[in-house]
């Protein structure tokens, strides 16, 4: 810790002069650091494929998808759109304001601290951090030390290929973070857990500083009665993928819980059955294609939430674990109390409960009475229910027929709302994120208004009225001595 303390101020006060030099307001540096990112993934895949792999039990395949791929296509898309959203933006202006014109200007917020994850640590780190460079700030970067490998990698491959005298690895447990957190940024932008979104809250606004935080929460999948054969397939296998088969179920708008019609359970739990041994096989641990709890803890809690009263006995498929190897095959529920924790939490693991309602719109009903989710999954084709559900539930997103694959979109926000996080990032909106937009106005000395300005009469208060009507018209008038009241 003493090494932390010494050293950081130095590191800290070099980031603001780099900063205040502009340096990282150049297109070019921001550009160059983004090729940077793009050599950094492309010469040591291997290396963070191995890290994921240590720390995760992440296959190398997933490994790419979700973090190596996923990052390398943000990285292209922002340097293929740095000019625009660097560029100004023309601004109307009434016509009462004339002769002047008016701009808004992105410009870059400073030193922002990233505090990142240990469920995807490359992508969840790198994700934020594309979007901060591309906006010209300098950042620290302190990734979860519950992936101590991905951590290792990430502080040396970043020296390696980025800017150290701008972007900045700070390694360390939780006193680290909290370390951190007792200085003043211009930014902080945290992905975690609800808890310790609190305690950054809290720290930033001692310092007034803007916060982003991107939490979780439990994502409810609204499954619908299907009757295509085909239909019926590619949902089951899109569920068990949303649930499953990104981090083990360790995932912030993963599936958390099911809700369906009492009547067509039995038919979904024996879907999910028998596309879960198709991914997985009959032992999915040897199959290698699902990852493993991320440390003992987190493995004791899961266990916690299957041994609860009335919970055990509601487990349908699954519930074997091992505790030497930290792994939880794929795990169904079909009704287990509603004021069990694995239905008041986020289960952040293999754990899918069912839960029947008679009608397939009561489900509506029992997301709204729940705390805002990150992300709603509805698997229906019924549009009344489709417009039922996006009127009537507030979530970070919606998506229909499909799970996840809106974090991978990058025109669209990705971010929580209530409980689940505010702000949002991804594409443009990771740009915007990490900037400030000024207003800029220019205006010439040709036309002035004199009632404005003291002293006051009431011909200038009717005048006022007009004007700030856009009652030009009358403003004239009035003006003029030709109408008596505005």
């Amino acid at each position: 810790m003493a090494t932390i303390v010494d050293g950081f101020e130095g590191e800290l006060k070099e980031l603001r002069e780099v900063f205040n030099s502009g340096k990282t307001r150049e297109a070019s540096w921001r550009r160059s650091q983004l090729q940077g990112i793009l050599s950094l993934f492309k010469e040591r895949e291997s290396d963070i494929m191995e890290a994921l792999n240590q720390d995760l039990g992440k296959h190398n395949v997933e490994a790419y998808r979700d973090e190596i791929g996923i990052v390398i296509k943000s990285a292209n898309y922002a340097l293929g759109n740095l000019k625009k959203w660097m560029s100004s933006k023309r601004a109307k202006l009434p016509l009462a304001s004339f002769p002047s014109s008016a701009k808004l200007v992105p410009e870059p917020l400073g030193v922002v601290l990233i505090i990142s994850s240990w469920n995807f640590p490359f992508g969840l780190s790198f994700e934020p951090t594309i979007g901060a460079i591309a906006a010209g700030n300098a950042v620290i970067l302190k990734p979860s030390e519950l992936a101590p490998t991905c951590s290792s990698v990430l502080a040396n491959t970043i020296r390696d290929y980025l800017d150290n005298s701008a972007i900045k690895v700070v390694e360390g447990g939780h006193h680290v973070g909290e370390y951190l957190l007792r200085h003043k940024f211009d930014k902080i932008f945290f992905t975690g857990g609800a808890r310790v979104g609190e305690i950054v809250m809290t720290a930033a606004a001692k310092f007034l500083t803007p916060v982003t935080l991107e939490l979780g929460g439990k994502c409810p999948a609204l499954v619908d009665f299907i009757s295509s054969s085909w239909d019926k397939k590619i949902a089951i296998k899109r569920i068990i993928w949303g649930k499953y088969g990104v981090c083990g179920g360790q995932a912030c708008i993963g599936i958390d819980y099911i809700l369906t019609q009492k009547k067509f359970a039995p038919t979904l739990v024996e879907l999910l059955q028998k596309y879960i041994k198709k991914s997985f096989g009959d032992n999915p641990m040897y199959s290698h294609s699902m990852t493993r709890i991320i440390n003992k803890k987190h493995f004791t809690r899961l266990k916690g939430l299957l041994e609860e009263p009335g919970v055990k006995s509601s487990i349908v498929y699954g519930g074997k674990s091992d505790e030497e190897n930290l792994f939880i095959e794929p795990t169904i529920l079909v009704d287990p109390p509603l004021d069990s924790s694995i239905m008041t939490e986020e289960i952040f693991g293999p754990l899918l409960p069912i839960i029947t309602v008679e009608r397939i719109e009561d489900s509506v009903e029992f997301i709204r009475a729940r705390p805002k989710p990150l992300a709603i999954y509805g698997f229906t084709s019924n549009e009344k229910l489709q417009k039922k559900m996006i009127s009537e539930t507030s979530s970070g997103s919606i998506t229909f027929n499909d799970s996840i694959v809106q974090y991978a979109v990058d025109t669209l926000p990705f971010g929580g709302v209530g409980g689940s996080g505010f702000g949002r990032y991804h594409g443009k909106y990771s740009f915007e994120n990490f900037s400030h937009q000024k207003a800029v106005m220019m205006r010439g000395y040709l036309i002035d208004f004199g009632f404005r300005y003291p002293p006051w009469n009431n011909k200038k208060l009717q005048l006022l009225k007009s004007g700030l009507r856009y009652d030009y018209i009358t403003l004239v008038f009035v003006k003029l001595g030709l109408k008596g009241k505005a």
